[in-house]
């Protein structure tokens, strides 16, 4: 479903614009000098590609290491399961999107250059 409603991910040519037509990109929503409100996904997207994420995310949590490991540090600091899932859904898009662009299979233990260990 998703390479179908994103064109084969040929419109976007980083992960980030792709998080942001899906509408998972949070918004800081504030009025002038009144309280601020909750950061919150700004659901400006695709909506059929956002509710299919999130299906998708439950079995993330169960069989990707690397969502599952997500999931759980963002448990355990405190959030709650909801936006803990949101991460997840973005993280499932990323992949997905590094998959599509690379051309490589996916490798549960592939660990990125960038990131610090």
């Amino acid at each position: 479903m998703s390479v179908v409603s994103t064109g084969g991910f040929d419109r976007f040519t980083r992960a980030s614009e792709l998080c942001s037509y899906t509408g998972l990109t949070p918004v800081i929503r504030q009025s002038g000098s009144s309280v601020d409100g909750r950061p919150r996904i700004s659901k400006t997207g695709n909506q059929k590609l956002r509710s299919l994420l999130f299906m998708c995310s439950f079995n993330a949590c169960k069989y990707n290491k690397a969502c599952r490991d997500l999931y759980g540090r963002i448990v355990a600091k405190g959030k709650s399961k909801k936006p803990a899932l949101t991460a997840v859904r973005n993280k499932l898009l990323k992949q997905a999107f590094a998959i599509a662009k690379s051309g490589l299979i996916y490798d549960d233990s592939y660990r990125s250059a960038l990131t610090k260990n």
